[in-house]
């Protein structure tokens, strides 16, 4: 199939870009940072037959339509996009900046917007196409410490749940993958953000492959409107949705084990 992945640098779209090349699927990887991605495509071995390599700014319109032209000249069209670069900053509701905000919903929510808009239009006009959002457990469940990390992908969760009511009769699938915390760059900086306490508060993070397992073997063959990992942290997140008076109650206990756990990935344990 013919793909655009965003936040190709580094991550989950540095392993799924791999994974899916290796598949023998077409690819255009993207990221903003167009040394850090040309990096990872010399580390990580992708061939120019079957990754190109484009820089993207994800909240730029006009970006977006280079890239989805180049999928039309490249790969001639589009059958998947995955929406995948993200942004997130621990910061209490009294703490963060006005670029801490700016960042989140232009990267996270609007980023996603303007690329399931581009995307869509040429998929209707083929008549079918997947588009394929990560949001996060976070999209489930606020979370305090990172409430504007969750502001942004609950507005992911909306949107996609709205974009796929919408697209889905004109032969466009939407997928949304909310995953606990993932092995990457973004969970690193977090290890010494005692905001982020609850991003720990698992028993283990989930790892890239994790991810790419999912990918391929659930959503791009079955297509679901949404998709949790790990199910028993979704299973907690859902009900925190729909009792949020619960949160006040689990967010201290998590948050203490949190804590914890991240003393201890700073001692040297494992995640």
């Amino acid at each position: 199939m013919r793909m655009v992945l965003t936040g190709c640098a580094s991550g989950i779209g540095r392993h799924l870009t791999g994974a899916l090349a290796r598949e023998g699927h077409r690819l255009i990887a993207t990221d903003i940072d167009e040394v850090a991605l040309a990096g990872a495509a010399e580390r990580e071995g992708w061939s120019a037959a079957s990754v190109r390599c484009r820089k993207l700014d994800v909240r730029s319109e006009s970006d977006w339509e280079a890239v989805m032209d180049a999928a039309e000249e490249l790969l001639g069209g589009l059958d998947v996009l995955f929406n995948i670069a993200g942004f997130l900053n621990g910061a209490y509701v009294t703490d963060f900046t006005a670029g801490d905000l700016d960042l989140h919903l232009d990267v996270n929510a609007k980023g996603t917007m303007l690329g399931t808009r581009a995307a869509a239009r040429r998929m209707v006009a083929a008549g079918s196409g997947h588009i394929v959002n990560i949001g996060s457990l976070a999209s489930l469940a606020p979370v305090p410490g990172l409430s504007l990390y969750s502001a942004s992908k609950f507005a992911v969760r909306g949107f996609t749940l709205a974009a796929a009511t919408e697209l889905g009769p004109r032969g466009v699938a939407v997928t949304l993958i909310m995953p606990d915390a993932v092995e990457t760059p973004m969970l690193d900086k977090q290890v010494s953000q005692v905001e982020a306490a609850l991003t720990f508060s698992g028993s283990k993070a989930l790892t890239v492959e994790d991810i790419t397992r999912l990918i391929l073997d659930r959503v791009l063959p079955e297509r679901p409107l949404e998709a949790t990992i790990p199910a028993g942290r979704g299973f907690l997140a859902r009900a925190a949705n729909s009792a949020p008076a619960l949160s006040g109650i689990l967010a201290p206990l998590l948050a203490k084990k949190g804590r914890k756990r991240q003393e201890e990935i700073k001692n040297g344990s494992r995640r």
